[in-house]
């Protein structure tokens, strides 16, 4: 059995997409039958995860390192959920191990320091989850032939259906809401409600997400003609989530920079139709005129057009959804992701041992 190190910033629950991808990694593999010990940086309790209990440092640098080096020794291959956290491998000669890591997106972008270009380079393998962030990373550094895109995938295998409690149409985003990061799209979909309230009057944009950037989002809205129609949640626990989901008529994130948009597919598992953008990776998962709409924010109007067309038309948005959860059943559903990372990690060693 092959002994694999995955070493992660965080792999709890709640913690976002980084940590989702690596709780999915270390179960995929574990699943592969790979003998699997999960470091991380982070948390301060340990998770259980393909049967195994995480390793935590509890934010110390040091303590990590120092576990990563220990774990690292008696592995075949290491895994890092990103090119920051690949900068605990070994380095010393005879001690190094191949290794994978993933590239998600905006870490990997504009700001990519030298020592995490030096981790990306040195990688036997870069899982990287979508065609857009590996164009976007190649045109700003170059070609990284290690490079192979594997999509992503919920946690899930059984689809979900949202109990529809809402009493008016709602559109909501969902998202962390960063003041360095403000390309998700809350500031065009605020731009355009005072056009959708115009025409469908009880309509509700519902921003949820916290952050750095949230004041300057609450300030937005407030200058809002319509602002009683928009609701700026700030965070939202995790036990709460699902209260937002079930008011949801559509889920919009019209962003610019998006790597790949894990809400996306969680809105199809919902079965709701999703509004993406034409920017970013959202045109990789949103089918455009099928399980919801692609838009152009540089086109006047074009947003709010395909707001009122999903606000205004249920038997389209019950079509569309029900196409996004056929989608993600196809696609993005926890076995999908899985296949395509067992798919991957195989390619690079060849004599894994056989799974079931």
């Amino acid at each position: 059995m092959k002994r694999v190190l995955v070493a992660a910033a965080t792999v709890e629950a709640g913690r976002g997409g980084i940590a989702r991808v690596a709780r999915m990694s270390a179960r995929a593999l574990a699943e592969s039958r790979y003998s699997v010990t999960c470091i991380s940086y982070l948390d301060q309790s340990a998770v259980e995860l393909g049967g195994e209990r995480s390793h935590v440092a509890k934010g110390n640098k040091l303590h990590f390192l120092a576990l990563c080096q220990a774990a690292s020794l008696r592995a075949d291959f290491c895994l890092y959920d990103s090119a920051g956290i690949a900068r605990a491998r070994a380095r010393l000669p005879g001690l190094r191990r191949p290794y994978a890591v993933w590239m998600h997106g905006i870490e990997a972008w504009e700001n990519l320091s030298p020592a995490a270009s030096d981790a990306l380079r040195g990688a036997a393998l870069v899982l990287v989850n979508s065609h857009y962030t590996l164009r976007r990373f190649e045109a700003l550094h170059g070609v990284l032939p290690t490079a192979r895109v594997c999509l992503l995938g919920t946690e899930d295998d059984a689809p979900a259906q949202a109990p529809r409690i809402a009493a008016e149409p709602r559109v909501l985003i969902l998202s962390r809401i960063e003041e360095a990061e403000s390309y998700k799209g809350h500031a065009e979909l605020i731009a355009a409600w005072p056009g959708v309230v115009a025409r469908i009057p009880a309509a509700r944009l519902v921003i949820a997400g916290g952050g750095s950037g949230v004041g300057r989002i609450r300030e937005a809205a407030a200058r809002s003609p319509v602002d009683g129609n928009i609701d700026v949640l700030g965070f939202v626990p995790e036990a709460q989530v699902a209260e937002q989901w079930a008011q949801a008529t559509v889920l919009a994130m019209p962003s610019r920079g998006e790597g790949f948009g894990l809400v996306y597919i969680e809105a199809m598992r919902l079965g709701l139709p999703v509004i993406a953008s034409v920017h970013d990776a959202g045109e990789e998962v949103n089918v455009d005129g099928t399980t919801g709409f692609n838009v152009s924010l540089d086109h006047d109007g074009e947003l709010t057009e395909r707001i009122v067309m999903l606000l205004g038309d249920a038997e389209l948005a019950a079509h569309m959804g029900d196409a996004g959860r056929t989608r993600w059943t196809e696609h993005f559903c926890y076995s999908a992701f899985r296949a395509r990372f067992r798919s991957a990690i195989d390619g690079l060693f060849s004599d894994a041992t056989s799974r079931p």
